[in-house]
């Protein structure tokens, strides 16, 4: 069983289903968290980004230069 730790902040939904998107595409483990919150209708996204991803420390570069690769080409 691998230990997830926080990988990388993303600013947007739209960051968010692409890197999930290439994840699974990879077979790469990792949880996708969003920091929404009913109570606050969203407020904590506003200010800390719209979620984050964990993973296994054995992937942190491999996500990571995949996310330098999509903010590159966007």
């Amino acid at each position: 069983m691998f230990k997830y730790e926080k990988i990388i902040v993303l600013n947007n939904e739209i960051e968010a289903r692409l890197m999930e998107s290439i994840l699974k595409e990879e077979e790469i483990p990792y949880l996708l968290k969003s920091y929404y919150d009913s109570a606050y209708d969203g407020m904590w996204q506003t200010q800390k980004g719209w979620g984050h991803i964990e993973a296994p420390s054995d992937y942190r570069d491999t996500i990571l230069g995949i996310y330098e690769d999509i903010m590159e080409c966007g």
